[in-house]
């Protein structure tokens, strides 16, 4: 099944910020609602320089 999150790392970053600035109370939430590797993911916006700040519930 192809994840519902887009690809693109830029947009990417923007879908998760809003999900989980609106829907997702932890990143751990917002991959388990998607499927998603949460590891995958951080690596994916690591490669932009982002990073998961837990305290924001977000990544900067």
């Amino acid at each position: 099944m192809a994840s519902l999150l887009p690809n693109h790392p830029m947009m990417l970053l923007s879908v998760v910020n809003t999900q989980l600035r609106d829907e997702f109370s932890s990143l751990d939430d917002l991959c388990r609602f998607f499927n998603q590797d949460r590891s995958e993911l951080e690596e994916k916006l690591a490669a932009i320089d982002y990073t998961y700040d837990e305290k924001l519930n977000r990544f900067v």
